[in-house]
């Protein structure tokens, strides 16, 4: 990972400092989405750019949102929670999983 330098509240990769931290606005905020999965209804709070990147997902197979984020959840493992299986998805469509 290439290092610079960082800006006014950021590290020297390019994040929110911890000092920033304690600043809410320099954190994305988590927009939270319901969904019925499995005849229950969850809810789901990811930030806007994770649900930026599953809608773009969904629509690249011509399905919902609501249809994807089901799939997502028939093929989680045990445990996982979905928006860590959520996030993982948004992460291999952009290739920055490893």
């Amino acid at each position: 990972m290439t290092r610079r330098d960082g800006g006014p509240g950021e590290d020297g990769a390019g994040f929110p400092s911890l000092a920033a931290a304690s600043e809410r606005d320099q954190w994305p905020a988590l927009r939270k989405r319901s969904f019925s999965l499995s005849g229950h209804r969850t809810s789901v709070a990811l930030e806007q750019e994770f649900w930026a990147a599953l809608e773009a997902l969904a629509a690249g197979r011509g399905i919902a949102l609501s249809a994807f984020v089901a799939a997502v959840d028939a093929g989680r493992a045990p445990g996982q929670p979905l928006a860590s299986a959520l996030r993982v998805a948004a992460l291999l469509r952009e290739g920055l999983a490893v």
